[in-house]
């Protein structure tokens, strides 16, 4: 099935203004850094450090609950560090390169991105390098972070996120499996499936769907389905996602049980009633505040985490009906 690229979102900006002192006085006291570990306007640079200006941009569509999460944790992170955060997103690749650009215009302090679509990002990556902007990577692009220079990557290893779904499901004597992408070429999500197939020992396939649009990811899943009625599992690459395939699988009556990557706290209660066998969580809050943290605690302290060499893993951990109380309350104040 040709799925065609999803259409560009606008871009929307969110300021957080600085709260505290505390940051002016933490960075009175800070030495330079390791000049290896960035450029131009580099780590550790005093007192000229309060108020730091930062950009996080995403691929993220607007009104995902996923990337609101993300931006959650950015905002917290902000608030405590005293940053100037600017929060910007479009889910066409040429869009967010172009706000990659409009942040280096901006003169900002740091830049956190998401490397979906790399190739696309490469460009405008290495001009912010070469404008001395420390950038960090976030949630996508875990192959692609250090090619392209960046700082730090903040995320899941989703190749080996994707083998640990294979090996549960084999747990669960799951026969066919169904990997649902829901953005076609989102390296991300490609690596998920791919790892799912690596460790499966049953039969697996993909199906390509227009995430964009929920009537019909629910039009072209249902008849999946039906067609294929030896599809005994579900497996989708996003909380929304799960919560429809549950009406999908009844809509065609299916025997099919649905799993899922990513969390939310409808997909809490849909494990907890037991709609959903288990979620992979990457932890999207966590992702959002390490990446904003990160460019605070490098301007100020030449601190980068992973020695610039390894990623900080935010997952997989898998939530099921067993362990799902623990994080349920986490989830209903939207930081899980």
């Amino acid at each position: 099935m040709n799925t065609p690229p999803p259409p560009r979102t606008p871009s929307r900006s969110l300021r957080v203004a600085a709260l505290t002192s505390v940051a002016l006085l933490l960075l009175a006291g800070c030495s330079g850094g390791d000049s290896s570990l960035g450029s131009g306007k580099g780590a550790a640079e005093g007192a000229d450090a309060a108020g730091l200006k930062v950009a996080l941009i995403t691929h993220g569509g607007e009104g995902d609950a996923f990337w609101e999460l993300v931006q959650k944790g950015a905002e917290a992170a902000a608030a405590k560090d005293g940053v100037d955060l600017t929060y910007a997103n479009d889910s066409d690749p040429a869009g967010q390169a172009q706000l990659v650009r409009d942040a280096i215009s901006d003169r900002v302090d740091g830049i956190a991105v998401t490397l979906a679509k790399p190739a696309a990002m490469k460009a405008p990556v290495a001009a912010a390098r070469a404008a001395g902007i420390p950038v960090v990577g976030l949630n996508s692009g875990i192959g692609a972070w250090k090619s392209q220079g960046l700082l730090e990557y903040f995320g899941q290893d989703e190749s080996v996120a994707g083998a640990a779904v294979g090996d549960k499901l084999n747990g669960l004597k799951v026969k066919h499996a169904l990997c649902v992408i829901h953005e076609r070429g989102n390296v991300a999500l490609e690596a998920r499936c791919a790892g799912l197939k690596k460790t499966f020992r049953g039969e697996t396939e993909n199906l390509y769907v227009e995430g964009t649009d929920p009537e019909a990811v629910d039009t072209v899943l249902t008849a999946q389905l039906r067609q294929d009625p030896g599809i005994d599992e579900v497996v989708t690459l996003g909380a929304q996602f799960a919560l429809d395939a549950v009406e999908s699988v009844k809509a065609a009556g299916s025997k099919a049980q649905v799993s899922t990557f990513d969390l939310n706290n409808d997909l809490v209660k849909a494990i907890r009633a037991g709609n959903v066998q288990f979620a992979v969580d990457q932890q999207p809050y966590l992702q959002g505040y390490l990446a904003v943290d990160s460019l605070w605690l490098y301007r100020t302290n030449g601190n980068v985490s992973g020695g610039g060499v390894a990623p900080v893993l935010t997952g997989p951990a898998f939530v099921t009906r067993t362990n799902v109380a623990a994080v349920a309350k986490f989830a209903a104040a939207g930081t899980r």
